[in-house]
């Protein structure tokens, strides 16, 4: 069976990959740059007066359409993709912690963080379209399918670089409170950047003799890439800095209801990456189409829609539509303006007794993944049970993931040294929709 290009090179990451990163140990009793990733008036908390973080990673990978069983045996994953009529929903990512540090003075708590990212999705992706193209003609149900798909189907990835520049402050304490505030301000590197966004399509897709035909078709459609890509959609993640050319913040503040051996609640909430960055490169293309596909003399059946099964980025798809004559240009530009996932968290660390305690943890996107400018996240609940020592912590992650469903995952932590996955358990168990790992390495200083 032929591939889909633009879809399989998103499964390929799969077999070593969830949006929600380094869940368990970012919300931990020992305090770090971690914690001040999620909420920056954690820094106030620091469980040392001086720490450095050497090295983290995070690589997730959520879909709604295929498990873990699926991936691990390897079996007819494309067919189990393009199954039904559900839109195809896929997010893989990757942040990557470099070398940071920082400290307490008094009252003051100050911060310094580097950050990679690398983001594939797939959003809201039709599989009567991929079943069309990968000339699957047996899963398309009738002859002739109507579609009508009134949002934005996007294919879409984006790299890039960042440097935090934190500061947190201790604003009242006494025997039983403890209030701060804390905000990052954020340097951004983009590396690169493609989309694909088909938006308000509809049209018919016709099964003539071995072929599948498109026809009767209307959409807007934005085709979209940086100029160090040269629209070759597999390259992004080989250029994940560029230069400084954006801004972002996060804001949060926090609260501890303290007790002797610390607190009996530990709670907090942020605002994080308000900003965005543009990509500015006179080979970048950033081009919306009016697309209209309607039978012609060359083509009286349409648009057959093999020519579509050997293209491997947006660019090569737009060369096809163009040559046919199906594409009017409504609006271009060298200049690709995106937005960060910005996104409000909240979360309550609770002491049900000594060494044992319980996270309640959310994540709520603020932003609308549909839009074509709009870098994607997910929202999340979690409950985190953990056991928690000085220099050991082990604990297990349960979120229910927009995406994926329910996951379950284990952790620990030995003195600065963790690792873990939200996702190990239910795998093990399940056909869980998600596979994720991450471990760092972090110590600290009196």
């Amino acid at each position: 069976m032929k591939k889909i290009p633009l879809i399989i090179c998103l499964i390929s990451f799969l077999n070593i990959a969830a949006q929600d990163h380094f869940s368990g140990i970012n919300t931990s009793q020992r305090v770090g740059l971690l914690n001040a990733g999620v909420n920056p008036a954690e820094l106030s908390n620091l469980s040392s007066k001086y720490e450095a973080n050497l090295f983290s990673l995070s690589i997730n990978a959520s879909n709604n359409k295929i498990g873990f069983t699926d991936i691990v045996n390897g079996n007819s994953i494309e067919d189990k993709i393009l199954k039904g009529n559900d839109p195809i929903n896929m997010r893989i990512d990757t942040e990557i912690y470099g070398p940071g540090f920082a400290m307490k003075i008094n009252k003051w708590a100050f911060g310094i963080s580097t950050k990679a990212y690398a983001k594939l999705n797939l959003v809201d992706v039709d599989p009567n379209l991929g079943n069309a193209i990968n000339n699957s003609l047996s899963s398309i149900p009738l002859t002739s399918t109507t579609l009508n798909n009134n949002y934005n189907q996007r294919i879409n990835g984006t790299s890039w670089g960042e440097i935090g520049f934190s500061l947190a402050r201790n604003l009242f304490e006494n025997e039983k409170h403890k209030f701060n505030a804390g905000a990052t301000l954020k340097l951004l590197f983009p590396g690169s950047y493609t989309n694909l966004g088909l938006d308000q399509f509809h049209g018919t897709i016709n099964v003539i003799g071995s072929e599948a035909y498109l026809n009767n078709t209307n959409a807007n459609l934005n085709i979209a890439y940086s100029g160090n890509l040269n629209g070759n959609f597999n390259d992004y993640t080989k250029s994940m800095f560029g230069q400084l050319n954006g801004v972002a913040a996060d804001f949060g503040v926090n609260y501890q209801l303290k007790d002797k051996a610390g607190y009996q609640l530990n709670t907090g909430l942020s605002i994080r990456n308000i900003g965005g960055m543009s990509f500015n490169d006179s080979g970048n293309s950033s081009t919306n189409y009016s697309l209209k596909i309607q039978s012609t003399l060359a083509n009286p059946n349409g648009l057959p829609m093999s020519q579509f099964q050997n293209s491997s980025d947006p660019k090569q798809i737009e060369t096809i539509l163009q040559n046919d004559g199906y594409l009017t240009k409504t609006a271009s530009n060298t200049t690709i303006k995106v937005k960060l996932p910005t996104t409000f968290t909240f979360y309550a660390d609770i002491k049900v007794f000594s060494k044992f305690l319980v996270t309640l943890y959310t994540q709520q996107k603020l932003g609308n993944d549909s839009k074509d400018n709009q870098i994607t996240t997910q929202n999340v609940v979690s409950v985190i049970p953990r056991f928690s020592l000085k220099n050991f912590e082990i604990y297990s992650a349960w979120s229910a993931n927009e995406i994926s469903g329910t996951t379950g995952g284990l952790g620990f932590r030995v003195y600065g040294f963790y690792l873990g996955s939200s996702s190990v358990v239910t795998a093990l168990v399940s056909n869980t929709k998600q596979a994720d790992m991450y471990l760092g390495y972090r110590f600290g200083l009196r």
